[in-house]
């Protein structure tokens, strides 16, 4: 016999303030993760081209251990072996949304710093040149000409990740982290309703995925378009003027 899907709790969950408030703090926690990713992704790209021996290492170093590794065995470090290792991290300030932000950022820094490089690299280097003949500094370079034509290629990629770190906060649940997933559990075990409470869930996913995913499409758009009639003018042969004597 097959059991009858119950609306009544569905709508109950869909609507219920732990579902709403789970998500909203999986958005506040995704977003203020892959905010600090980014920096640090930043500075992770530009240490692959450091003339330093010692500063390359460390950033293959730092990519190969957060890409090697488990998220959630990321996760259950920073929040139960960090205390032991260092004391200060067992106080009541260290919290599991603090913990859940510190671990996804340094994982979401990995992939970011990869992605930020490819976009880098994407633009033709002999700009840089023309850039150091103008006398321009190397950070004057990077934030007048490389980074501005960098982002068209650059949002793609951390679109994609933005949405894969908003579903990867499902993992903090593991550290009590109250975010949807962890509403859901709550009220699966409370209903006994499986279905009915994780498709409730299901549908919020669903819902903010398709708005970011909306959001993505027009950054895409408009960066593209941009970047076309950058292109356009720059291509498009200058006019003389007609002097009154010419006509």
């Amino acid at each position: 016999m097959v059991a009858s899907f119950d609306t009544h709790v569905f709508w109950e969950a869909l609507s219920s303030g732990p579902y709403w408030k789970g998500a909203l703090l999986a958005l506040g926690l995704t977003v203020a993760s892959i905010s600090v990713a980014i920096v640090i992704g930043f500075l992770l790209a530009l240490g692959r081209s450091s003339r330093l021996r010692a500063v390359r290492g460390f950033v293959f170093f730092y990519n190969w251990l957060f890409r090697a590794t488990p998220t959630l065995l990321q996760l259950l470090f920073i929040w139960d072996a960090l205390p032991q290792l260092w004391p200060v991290f067992a106080g009541s300030w260290f919290t599991p949304f603090l913990a859940a932000f510190v671990a996804l950022s340094l994982n979401e820094a990995a992939y970011m710093s990869e992605i930020i490089r490819a976009g880098l690299l994407s633009v033709d280097p002999g700009q840089e040149l023309a850039g150091r003949a103008l006398g321009m500094s190397r950070r004057q370079i990077l934030r007048r000409v490389i980074v501005p034509q960098s982002i068209r290629i650059i949002i793609p990629p951390t679109g994609n990740e933005f949405i894969t770190l908003l579903k990867l906060t499902s993992l903090a649940s593991v550290i009590s982290v109250h975010e949807l997933l962890t509403a859901a559990n709550e009220q699966a075990s409370v209903a006994f309703k499986f279905a009915e409470v994780y498709g409730a869930a299901l549908v919020y996913y669903l819902a903010m995925v398709s708005v970011l995913m909306l959001l993505q499409s027009r950054l895409e758009r408009r960066f593209t378009f941009t970047s076309a009639g950058r292109r356009r003018r720059v291509a498009a042969p200058a006019v003389p003027a007609v002097s009154h004597d010419a006509r």
